[in-house]
């Protein structure tokens, strides 16, 4: 596969501190935190976390992320970031063998292989495998939205 894997600040930091130890993933640590997912994704897990660079947060439709940070839209965060978790601690060699991930949000989302690229729901994973103590991070080049329940 022609993903690149990027060293981890070390792998007993929980996937938050190495999401913030990571200068690309600023945006999904504030979207995070304004959720109230903190202390889930502090937690045991282990979770796999599909994460949007910032600049994959860039080309959302403007005033979207603005409006998505909005207390009152707090569910529609929380449930836009819980589709980019999967249970356990899932590799790219895990996922690539997969049709589909069932994320956290209860959703599926669309798992394929172009050529060596891997993505998520039209995600291309350009990060792969980031160890965690609680789990693994993929960087994804898109934020990708789940359908409305």
């Amino acid at each position: 596969m022609n993903i690149s894997s990027q060293p981890s600040p070390t792998s007993t930091s929980n996937l938050l501190d190495t999401v913030a130890a990571n200068g690309s993933f600023k945006t999904f640590g504030k979207a995070v935190e304004q959720a109230g997912l903190k202390d889930t994704l502090s937690g045991t897990g282990p979770y796999t976390l599909f994460v949007p660079t910032d600049a994959a947060f860039d080309k959302l439709p403007a005033g979207k992320l603005d409006n998505l940070m909005k207390p009152e839209n707090k569910a529609e965060l929380a449930s836009l970031l819980n589709y980019h978790v999967v249970n356990g601690r899932k590799s790219v060699a895990d996922i690539g063998k997969w049709e589909s991930a069932r994320t956290v949000n209860g959703q599926a989302a669309a798992v394929k292989m172009h050529g060596d690229k891997l993505s998520i729901d039209g995600a291309e994973i350009t990060l792969a495998d980031i160890p965690s103590s609680n789990g693994l991070i993929h960087g994804i080049d898109k934020v990708n939205i789940p359908n409305a329940k």
